[in-house]
């Protein structure tokens, strides 16, 4: 999506907010013993309540309001019976629509007691999303989200999983510009312009490089295995950089 005027912009920070808000009141509400599926219950009637439907349930059938990855899952873990423990990394990702417009979320939070090693690897991972979003600008390279990324990554010696891409968005969940890459790359000559709406999500990860498929069609798991956080928003890129709408408010 491009937006084009006030009205636009303001029916996708709504849209923005309401996924954002979703997102903390899942986080709030985390403890042990709950399961993935009581928790997405609580983003279901939250959703509700703002009269925002989940995007990919309506768009693709998948099987829950929102995608919950526990530990070993990166992406697209489908709510269950899978109960929640201390110590466990929950990727929380929200992605709703709202009176045509559409807007996608996501970060990964932590249950005490977790490792030193994986908080500085949420720091990381929220630093990793934050320096791809300074790249976002009209007429700037797609590519230089990546590669700034990358840059991050390789200097404190992470690795990026590289078959999960950011993505247009807007009046659609996914649509151009398609596969923007969250790592470096050669060849990208796309540049952005002037109210484009995109996602910026990189996976960073302690030895992950690809993320397949499990028995259920859905859930992503780390080839080879790691841990793995992500952290995401939606932003509208302008002449002074990028507008972030998926803010809580």
């Amino acid at each position: 999506m491009t937006i084009t005027n006030q009205d636009e912009l303001d029916g996708l920070k709504e849209i923005g907010r309401v996924v954002a808000n979703v997102m903390q009141s899942m986080a709030k509400a985390l403890e042990p013993g709950m399961t993935t599926r009581e928790l997405d219950e609580i983003g279901r009637a939250h959703l509700e309540r703002e009269g925002a439907v989940s995007a990919p349930e309506v768009t693709y059938c998948f099987p829950g309001a929102t995608c919950i990855s526990v530990n070993e899952e990166v992406a697209h873990g489908i709510p269950g019976d899978r109960i929640l423990a201390a110590g466990d990394l929950v990727n929380i990702d929200v992605s709703a629509s709202k009176n045509g417009y559409f807007a996608d979320t996501g970060a990964t939070f932590r249950m005490p007691p977790v490792r030193p090693s994986l908080d500085q690897l949420c720091r990381d991972g929220r630093r990793a999303m934050q320096l791809g979003i300074a790249q976002v600008g009209h007429d700037k390279p797609l590519a230089g989200i990546g590669k700034a990324i990358g840059r991050f990554a390789s200097e404190r010696g992470y690795t990026l999983i590289r078959n999960l891409a950011s993505h247009g968005v807007g009046r659609a969940l996914h649509e151009e510009p398609a596969e923007i890459a969250t790592w470096p790359t050669c060849g990208d000559r796309r540049r952005m312009h002037r109210g484009l709406v995109l996602t910026v999500e990189p996976f960073l990860s302690r030895g992950g490089n690809w993320a397949t498929n499990g028995d259920d069609d859905w859930t992503l798991y780390s080839q080879p295995p790691a841990p793995v956080v992500q952290y995401e928003h939606t932003v509208v890129a302008t002449d002074r950089g990028a507008i972030i709408v998926t803010l809580p408010g």
